[in-house]
């Protein structure tokens, strides 16, 4: 018996029941490609929840202490020390304030946000309360509400909801400890950048790999995080030591009027006409580099983007290469296991669809894998012209902005709709003005994705109708439906040929140098005869403009300065209308030559600490050339501008100077007379 089960045992080892053994002509065993397993599922020796939950609950104690830190006297101005406050992350309208800081944060929120979608625990804390592995979706519905919030796997959708106010939170502290200006908060902010960047590292050290998407996935997607979160952890020590050596604030009070006093000056300094042998000699040079700054944005002196410009630009970026990593991680990677698992049995399925590449099966697998790698190679290049198209659409915006507020500064009514422009905030504004970065991050995310279905179509069309099957001499579909169809076109081609050398020729002539139409019978019976094939170029046009109209508003989906709808009704472009209020909010509220008067005048009234005064006829050092200066111009339009300008100009030269220097008072002409018909001597 023990022989017999052997025997059994044999047989039924060398049987195999294989779909690729019921061929006779199938690949021979062992040369088969091996495909990849999945990969495991990693558990880091410290788990997530914890990490996550020790992580929210420095947040919670740094928070804490920042409200403690800056106490509020707005409600209760003369009660203690006033009562503590919550702290602004970010002050959006000043514009002089560290911009690097809220750039890493937003860049960290919207990485962080991304990597939610694969994520099945949002708010991975809540595994601390809640296993997964008590109850799960595959062993028991979730028949009430009690078992659906008790059982946060199986619902994923409003615990992600909740993940979208979370991650915000998280961030705050650390967002705030940079505008509160204190060493105490300095230190808690290099405590919270250290301990979030410490955990990222140390996560993505243990765990590279994930099974979720695509196995680098998660790593790749998390470089813009440990980014920023590296940025932060080096930036607030960096502040922390400044401030125990007593030159954060001075470097501040320098940094405060800096922006304002500067693009004031640039905007009063002298202009330097350039001689036309310069332009004549440098012609080309200048001409190429004016119209590279139409088009693209270099940095001007004198003049700085708003924080928001600067905020969307970097989620702008963040935003391309999230949604560009994904793209391209969810389907490269599957062509190409799908691409090196083609056997000979492909030959068998398409013969059931009635396709016949070749007799050679061998040949049919290089045939398929060959339009597969074209494929691919159709996929990544549609993907690299999007990304490329929106950043040089992101970059021309922003020439755009600097335009558009460098306009309205100047008191400028800007042509953006057919509403009246009035420099007013209302409601409306204010919420647009809130909702503008994030507005402009979805745009971009959309117009990306848009613009790579647009472009794989229109690519994989032109290969596999085209390149394709001329390079091979097979499948040439498209130039055999030419071929059947040529009187169509050949009609078309000559009918609008001969139309318009009709109009150039015949149909208009120029007297006394003016054109003139004539022949105006013929005229009208061609246009009587060609109706009918007119209305099919008509047709064809039409689909072009489709097609044109198409691939204008996918490329400019991301360009909120454009409407996408004519100008009659460009307020109902919702992106448009944003930028309209955005730029109102900031036009009022953040002017650079306001500020640099309203820091004037503050200063004004500011009272500062004199020198002792000495003989009243005695001046201080500096006061006779600060009013030799003011009288001084060097404007050669002025000096021509008659004696009545000269004089204007004197009088308020003086005036500056007086009210500015009182010691010159008693050098004044009147006061010297004066002082002589009293009997004092010259």
């Amino acid at each position: 018996m023990s022989s017999q089960a052997a025997g059994n045992e044999t047989a039924g080892a060398t049987e195999d029941y294989s779909y690729g053994s019921w061929y006779i002509d199938g690949p021979p065993e062992g040369e088969g490609p091996k495909p990849e397993g999945p990969v495991p599922l990693c558990q880091s020796s410290i788990p997530t929840s914890l990490s996550h939950a020790c992580l929210a609950s420095l947040s919670l104690l740094a928070l804490l202490l920042l409200a403690v830190l800056l106490r509020r006297r707005q409600l209760w101005p003369h009660c203690g020390h006033g009562r503590p406050g919550l702290p602004s992350p970010v002050d959006f309208l000043a514009e002089d304030k560290p911009r690097m800081v809220p750039a890493a944060v937003f860049m960290i929120l919207f990485s962080s946000l991304c990597l939610l979608l694969p994520d099945e625990d949002p708010l991975p804390f809540l595994a601390l309360v809640w296993t997964p592995s008590q109850v799960g979706w595959t062993q028991a519905p979730c028949l009430s509400l009690t078992f659906m919030y008790s059982c946060p796997s199986c619902l994923p959708g409003p615990w992600k909801m909740l993940a979208l106010l979370y991650y915000p939170a998280l961030y705050y502290p650390l967002a705030a400890c940079a505008t509160a200006r204190h060493g105490a908060a300095y230190l808690l902010g290099s405590t919270l950048s250290c301990a979030h960047f410490g955990v990222q590292v140390w996560q993505r050290v243990e765990c590279p790999q994930t099974p979720k998407i695509y196995k680098y996935y998660s790593l790749l997607a998390s470089l813009p995080l440990l980014l920023g979160l590296g940025f932060l952890s080096l930036w607030y020590p960096v502040q922390l030591v400044r401030s125990f050596s007593h030159k954060a604030g001075a470097g501040f009070e320098v940094l405060q009027s800096s922006y304002s006093e500067e693009y004031l000056r640039y905007l009063l300094r002298r202009q330097k006409l350039e001689s036309s042998s310069h332009t004549s000699k440098h012609g080309f040079l200048s001409r190429a580099w004016i119209c590279f700054r139409h088009h693209i944005y270099t940095p001007q002196r004198g003049f700085q983007l708003p924080l928001k410009l600067v905020l969307s630009a970097t989620l702008t970026g963040t935003a391309i290469y999230q949604v560009a990593l994904l793209l391209l991680v969810g389907v490269v990677p599957t062509i190409q296991k799908v691409r090196a698992g083609i056997t000979t049995d492909v030959s068998y399925l398409l013969a059931g669809f009635g396709i016949a590449l070749s007799e050679d099966r061998q040949e049919v697998v290089e045939l398929v894998k060959h339009h597969l790698w074209a494929l691919e190679v159709c996929y990544i290049s549609a993907l690299v012209l999007s990304c490329t198209l929106t950043f040089l659409v992101q970059i021309r915006s922003l020439v755009t902005h600097r335009a558009n507020l460098r306009a309205l500064y100047r008191g400028a009514t800007p042509d953006l709709g057919s509403r009246a422009w009035t420099p007013h905030p209302s409601r409306q504004a204010i919420f647009c003005w809130m909702s503008f970065s994030a507005y402009q991050t979805a745009f971009t995310c959309l117009g990306l994705l848009v613009q790579q279905i647009i472009f794989f179509l229109g690519t994989t069309a032109l290969t596999f109708l085209v390149f394709m099957p001329v390079l091979h001499g097979r499948n040439l579909l498209l130039l055999r439906a030419l071929e059947s169809s040529w009187p169509f076109w050949l009609t078309l081609a000559l009918a609008v040929t001969l139309q318009n050398m009709a109009a150039h020729w015949a149909f208009l002539e120029t007297h006394h140098g003016r054109p003139e139409v004539t022949n105006r019978r013929a005229l009208s019976a061609v246009v009587f005869l060609l109706f009918p094939i007119n209305v099919l170029v008509g047709t064809m046009v039409a689909a072009w403009r489709v097609l044109l109209s198409a691939l204008h508003n996918a490329i400019h989906l991301s360009q909120m300065d454009l409407s996408l709808l004519p100008p009659r009704a460009a307020t109902f472009d919702p992106g448009y209308y944003t930028y309209r209020n955005f730029l109102k909010i900031e036009v009022s509220q953040s002017h650079p030559a306001v500020t640099a008067f309203c820091t004037l005048l503050l200063r004004g009234w500011t009272p500062q600490p004199r020198p002792p005064a000495g003989p009243q006829d005695s001046l201080r050092p500096g006061e006779e050339e600060e009013g030799m200066q003011l009288l001084q111009t060097k404007d050669p339009a002025a000096k021509r501008a008659g004696p009545k300008a000269s004089h204007s100009r004197a009088r308020w030269g003086l005036a500056y100077t007086l009210l500015h220097n009182p010691a010159l008072q008693v050098f004044r002409k009147q006061a010297l007379s004066g002082a002589w018909a009293n009997g004092a001597q010259p």
